[in-house]
């Protein structure tokens, strides 16, 4: 039986997708092909790499703005990623799709031609810091003829991308969207505004997996808050480990 697993995007809230997959590892569920977008395309390709739960967390909190930023002196976008492509070379060395211990795919949004694209080959680093790059905040990533930024603008969990591949599909949500919210500042209309945007999408991408694994409370930190990668993490790891078994994941029902 083949197993997938697919990881949305969310920028810090993604660090709730490694505790998910610490839990899912203590309780021998093991996956044999990977999916992702922006943040869930950088868990997922560690992952893939054959990086385990508790080394991809060690490897991602080294993940800083500060650090892993530079100023892109362009009129598409305030900062360019080069800092995170030389930390995931550092981990993913060979830098290919192709020598990974399990198949990964990587959503990205083609800026000239107006869709989402799946990539399972080619520069992977490049893949995945165009999967990340939010626009308006981040430079637009060449490949090809065109400019990628972030997977989440049409396509947030990929489901659909790896669908046809696997007997089970599992899919991690670190994006819900709750009742309980304070329009307490601008920044924080805005971004629950995209997340609702997003989130049409992504319930048709929940019905194409057999189980959705989305830990609530995650809405309470923004894309950007990295310092409370800790917090995040063991609110993905408690919440799979209380509330998650096999039976639930290879046994499913849907909606």
């Amino acid at each position: 039986m083949k197993v997938g697993i697919v990881l949305s995007g969310g920028g810090a809230r993604g660090f709730a997708h490694i505790g998910a997959l610490k839990a899912l590892e203590e309780k021998n569920i093991q996956f044999h092909l990977v999916a992702g977008t922006s943040a869930g395309s950088v868990v997922g390709a560690l992952y893939a790499q054959g990086h385990r739960p508790a080394d991809i967390m060690a490897i991602v909190q080294q993940i800083s703005l500060i650090r892993t930023v530079r100023p892109a002196l362009s009129w598409t976008g305030l900062l360019k990623m080069d800092g995170l492509r030389e930390l995931l070379l550092k981990y993913i060395p060979h830098n290919s799709f192709n020598q990974l211990a399990l198949p990964l795919t990587v959503a990205a949004t083609d800026l000239k031609r107006g869709k989402v694209n799946y990539f399972t080959e080619g520069d992977l680093i490049t893949c995945l810091t165009a999967s990340c790059s939010i626009p308006g905040v981040f430079d637009p990533v060449p490949i090809g003829d065109s400019l990628f930024v972030d997977g989440g603008v049409f396509d947030n969990l990929p489901a659909r991308a790896i669908r046809d591949h696997c007997d089970v599909l599992v899919g991690l949500h670190c994006n819900p969207i709750s009742p309980d919210f304070d329009a307490r500042n601008m920044k924080v209309v805005i971004e629950r505004s995209m997340l609702m945007a997003i989130g049409v999408g992504t319930q048709f991408s929940k019905h194409l997996c057999n189980f959705v694994i989305e830990p609530p409370g995650l809405d309470r930190f923004n894309a950007f808050e990295i310092g409370k990668a800790k917090e995040i993490f063991e609110i993905g790891y408690r919440y799979t480990k209380d509330m998650v078994t096999p039976e639930m994941i290879f046994n499913p029902t849907h909606d």
